[in-house]
């Protein structure tokens, strides 16, 4: 049996179990032929279980127009805008705190976005995700990058 050749990758951020074929599903996949509807109907049924969470997916379109996708985890920021129950993150990073994490909220954020993080441990894990909360104008109890 032959290999599919593939057509296109397209990565979207949707809302789990809510996705509708309007933007930005039917947008991103539309022009690439395949069927919109066939695609909401499997992505919501993936990530019923998961509701109230935005959550990445990542979708291969082969030439033969079928697809199959896999879920990522939640963006980071995502996650610890939801740890410190806040809406946004600081509006001017440096000089407003927007919340602060604490050692075991910063390794729980790290474990759950291990998966799709280039790190070999929950330390250096720990040390992305703090990047992420300073940057959003969040305290952290991880010291910046050693130099």
């Amino acid at each position: 049996m032959a290999k599919r050749q593939v057509t296109a990758i397209v990565r979207i951020q949707l809302p789990a179990g809510k996705a509708t074929p309007a933007p930005p599903v039917g947008t991103a996949l539309g022009p690439h032929g395949i069927q919109t509807m066939e695609f909401v109907r499997q992505y919501n049924a993936a990530t019923e279980d998961k509701a109230g969470q935005v959550i990445p997916v990542e979708v291969t379109i082969f030439s033969d127009r079928s697809f199959s996708f896999v879920l990522k985890t939640p963006p980071t920021a995502v996650l610890i805008r939801q740890e410190l129950g806040i809406a946004k993150g600081a509006k001017t990073t440096g000089r407003e705190v927007a919340g602060t994490l604490t050692d075991a909220q910063l390794a729980k954020i790290a474990q759950v976005k291990m998966p799709d993080l280039n790190a070999y441990d929950l330390e250096s894990a720990k040390l992305q995700v703090a990047g992420t909360a300073r940057s959003m104008g969040v305290k952290t109890p991880v010291p910046g990058p050693k130099k």
